[in-house]
């Protein structure tokens, strides 16, 4: 109720609608959602344009650079993270299906700022509040201006250590058809003294053949 900004018997009827569709399963005075909501999400993630070519490219990926591949999309102001092909080194920010970060802090969500219109990447500019993650998070909407501008310039972005200590990624756009951006592949690895190298020399050109590959 505190959430959607519902009083206590708003929220109640709420649930007690999504358990009679299903959504929703009661145990005594507590709330649990059922295996139907699976449904609304494989709903979603079945209408991407990439769904269905995207996954053996990116096992592809994996099995070439030994590193986690991931695609992401901006939701709002965050990267939600839609498929994903583990390596099998692990790697201390692991995220699954579903998970979100804030768009600046990943490569998929700079790529994805890097591509989007000047009107959107002005109006995510004026609106977004900057968290320090670590010492090397962006400090100020001017230098990540900068950063992006840098990104788009390039096609890709490579970010470091911005979320955790300890770790990097390199992102290339996906586009459909009509060249608009509808998603970022990504290759996440440890960061080193010789990662950014790596993931230029190494990583870059197979992530961009993959990003044309899975996109239209």
């Amino acid at each position: 109720a505190k959430a959607a900004a519902l009083d206590r018997a708003g929220a109640r009827r709420l649930l007690l609608t999504l358990q009679q569709l299903g959504y929703v399963q009661v145990h005594g005075k507590r709330f649990a959602l059922s295996p139907r909501v699976l449904g609304l999400g494989y709903g979603y993630l079945s209408t991407l344009p990439f769904w269905n070519t995207a996954q053996p490219v990116m096992a592809e990926v994996v099995q070439e650079v030994h590193e986690t591949c991931s695609i992401g999309v901006l939701d709002a102001d965050e990267v939600v993270f839609v498929l994903r092909v583990p390596a099998r080194r692990l790697l201390s920010f692991d995220p699954s299906i579903g998970s979100r970060l804030p768009a600046y802090v990943h490569s998929i969500g700079r790529m994805l700022l890097a591509a989007a219109t000047d009107e959107e990447r002005d109006a995510y500019l004026a609106r977004v509040s900057l968290q320090r993650f670590t010492p090397h998070t962006v400090a100020s909407v001017a230098q990540l201006r900068d950063e992006l501008e840098a990104d788009r310039a390039r096609g890709w972005s490579f970010v470091a250590e911005q979320y955790e200590l300890g770790m990097c990624g390199i992102a290339m756009a996906v586009f459909d058809a009509a060249h608009r951006p509808v998603g970022a592949i990504n290759v996440s690895l440890m960061h080193d003294t010789d990662a950014r190298t790596r993931a230029e020399q190494d990583i870059l050109p197979r992530l961009r053949l993959a990003a044309r590959r899975v996109g239209g």
